[in-house]
Formats: structure tokens, C-alpha cells, sequence
């Protein structure tokens, strides 16, 4: 906890020339940055992007993990299910800047897979990383590649733990394999699928921040910059410590509301929370 005493520059207006000193006697402020931000021109633009690219994000990275464990679990050939586990587990053991490489190659103008796929079949190529309105869809499609396998590992232990004699009792009952793994492994899931959604909910406003400062540029600014591109714009290149923190407070704050609430109304509506 004692790093976060210098959550206190966001209520102070620190100068960079005055080094860890001004942490205790710079001018008080109150929420003057706080309310710069809101005033900002950039505000609604980068919460804009910052609930969409997470939404997103969570909308098709966190129910993929969950589809890839219960198709993964149906398998019977155990050489081939040893195979796609690895093959989709990899992604994540590759790092942001080298996955960030990778869309690069994939998506260039020059030579890229994709686009000499659209030329190939009579279309014009399109700058991917270039293109507003193309560059949520190119996170959103690497964080699901990069996340699913290593997500899918929770899901598998939840299914590994559940007690067999259910299938036997479905089996009995008349139930098929879908209708058992409907009724028997994905609610198996569900405590494990509550606990990862409120952690997830956690980082909700964070967004990625190292795969968009890789790949974003000005041209897509309009829908690449987030909450913590705009921090590290004005925090580390402009020196603006003080707005930088109070940005990033009430980046936090957004966070932790989500995650109490999220964990409240799962409390009430399940056996399974955080706390």
C-alpha cells in the first residue's frame, strides 16, 4: 500500500523539476486535474473506446475460452486434443510486442497474408492499422487468438472436477452428449465462470495497453486511444504528472465500483463470489 500514497499528486500541481520533494510541497489543488479531464475535448472520446475495445473484448474473448474448453472436453482422440491444446495455448506465451510484430506482418499493404488474400480474389487492399474503423477489430481478433488457449485451462480444471456419476445419472436419464455437456458440464463451470467474470471486471478499463501503443498511430486515434494511451501521452511524453494521476485514479476508481458491484450481485444471485 505505500506506493499508493502518491495517488496525493493528482490533488497537487507537481512540477517535474521538483523531483519526489514536491510530492510534499507542491500546491494543493483539490480536484482541478479531475475536472480538467472532464472538461477535456479527449474525455468522451477516449472513454469511448476505452468501454468499447473492453466490451468488446469481453464479449467475444471471455465466452471463446469457455466454447474452446467445452469442445476441447468432447474430444475422445487424445492425440488430437493433446495437439490443438498446445496449438492454442502457445499464443499466449508470445509477447505483446512480438504479437504486435505478427499484425503487422499479416495485415501489410506490402506483401501481408490477408491483404494478397483480397487481392487475390479482385480487391483492393486495405490498411488494416491504418484504418479507424478496421483497428478495433484487429485487437479485438489478437486478444481473443492471443487469450483463448491459456483462458481454456480454468475451464478444463472446472470440467475435470466434476462428478462423474452426473454423466452416469444424464446417460440414464436419455440425455446426448450435447444435453449432457448443456446440463451437466457447462453448469459444472459456472462457479469458475463467476469468479474469472469479476476479476476480469477488474481490468474492464485498462484495455491493452501495450498491443495499442505498439500498433496505433495518429491516423486511428479517433478509435484506438484509450484511457492509458491518453496517461502515457500526457503523463510520460508531456510531463504532466499531476493530470496524468488523476486520470489514472479515476481510471482505478471506475474499476474497483465495478468489481464490488459485479461481486454484490453475483452474491445475491449465486453461492459463488470473490468475497
Amino acid at each position: 500500500y505505500i506506493p499508493m500514497f502518491g495517488i496525493i499528486i493528482s490533488f497537487k500541481d507537481l512540477s517535474p523539476f521538483e523531483g519526489v520533494r514536491g510530492i510534499f510541497t507542491s500546491e494543493w489543488v483539490g480536484l482541478k486535474h479531475f475536472i480538467r479531464f472532464w472538461n477535456s475535448y479527449y474525455f468522451w472520446n477516449v472513454m469511448r473506446n476505452t468501454l468499447l475495445i473492453s466490451g468488446y473484448n469481453l464479449l467475444f474473448g471471455f465466452p471463446a475460452s469457455i466454447i474452446l474448453a467445452l469442445l476441447l472436453n468432447e474430444v475422445r482422440h487424445v492425440v488430437f486434443k493433446r495437439i490443438v491444446q498446445t496449438v492454442s495455448y502457445l499464443p499466449h506465451f508470445i509477447s505483446t510486442v512480438g504479437v504486435a510484430g505478427l499484425a503487422m506482418m499479416i495485415l501489410s499493404t506490402d506483401g501481408g497474408l490477408i491483404n494478397a488474400i483480397i487481392v487475390h480474389f479482385g480487391g483492393e487492399p486495405i490498411h488494416f492499422l491504418g484504418s479507424p474503423e478496421h483497428f478495433r477489430s484487429v485487437l479485438v481478433i489478437s486478444h481473443v487468438w492471443q487469450s483463448i488457449g491459456w483462458g481454456s485451462i480454468l475451464y478444463l480444471a472446472a470440467i475435470a472436477g466434476v462428478d462423474p456419476t452426473l454423466y452416469e445419472a444424464a446417460k440414464i436419464d436419455g440425455a446426448n452428449r450435447f444435453q449432457q455437456m448443456r446440463h451437466v458440464t457447462f453448469i459444472g463451470m459456472i462457479p469458475v465462470m463467476i469468479v474469472l467474470f469479476v476479476l476480469t471486471l477488474s481490468h474492464f478499463m485498462e484495455t491493452g495497453f501495450q498491443k495499442i501503443i505498439l500498433l496505433y498511430n495518429p491516423m486511428t486515434y479517433e478509435t484506438a486511444d484509450v484511457l492509458n494511451t491518453y496517461i502515457y501521452r500526457r503523463g510520460i511524453l508531456s510531463a504532466d504528472f499531476s493530470f496524468a494521476t488523476a486520470v489514472g485514479l479515476f481510471q482505478s476508481v471506475i474499476g474497483f465500483v465495478l468489481v464490488v458491484s459485479a461481486n454484490r450481485v453475483v452474491k445475491k444471485f449465486s453461492d459463488t463470489s470473490l468475497w
